[in-house]
């Protein structure tokens, strides 16, 4: 699949981060539910699994950026030492998308006041959005849910053209005008 291709399409994939999935002795419930919901809103998805480990982390990461638009992991942002999935993701992003992750923490204080121990990131590799969701199936859904509203519209975004002269001159309406991107 070519380079335009892989960001026109919408393709994500789900990295499960845990000891205890990865070893069998737990089922794998927030990857699956965050399958389901990334099917139901349009896209293709594959999931994979590994251990809490930064190298096997970044390495799963990074593979899986080449071949998807969008790359979830849940689990391993919590305080513990296992816990490395945002170190290991800060080793492969081109760079950090901080408002993505505060609303994140933001949204689910409504839930639990616990939210803001999340240590998740998300950020940019290439034209691959990369997000980081708790390990817990309720945490990991309703972390992912604050980022739909701006998810199409992030994607799209990192898909190009990256200026808004051109995008108006393709038909784009919704965009300013008068930036200095124009010029």
């Amino acid at each position: 699949m070519g380079e335009r291709a892989r960001l026109v399409s919408k393709s994500a994939y789900v990295l499960t981060v845990s000891d205890r999935s990865y070893e069998g002795t737990r089922a794998d419930t927030s990857g699956e539910r965050l399958e389901a919901r990334l099917r139901d809103l349009g896209f293709d998805v594959e999931r994979g699994l590994v251990p809490d480990d930064v190298a096997r982390i970044a390495s799963a990461i990074g593979d899986a950026a080449i071949r998807h638009r969008l790359v979830v992991t849940t689990g391993g942002t919590g305080l513990t030492p296992r816990d490395v999935t945002p170190q290991a993701t800060a080793t492969i992003l081109d760079y950090e998308v901080p408002g993505m992750a505060e609303a994140m923490r933001a949204d689910g204080r409504r839930s639990t006041p616990f939210a803001v121990l999340s240590r998740g990131l998300v950020g940019v590799r290439g034209g691959t959005l990369i997000a980081n969701v708790p390990g817990s199936p309720n945490g990991a859904l309703e972390s992912f849910e604050s980022l739909v509203p701006v998810l199409d519209h992030a994607l799209e975004t990192l898909a190009g053209p990256f200026d808004h002269a051109a995008q108006r001159a393709a038909g784009r309406t919704d965009l300013p005008t008068g930036t200095t991107e124009d010029a």
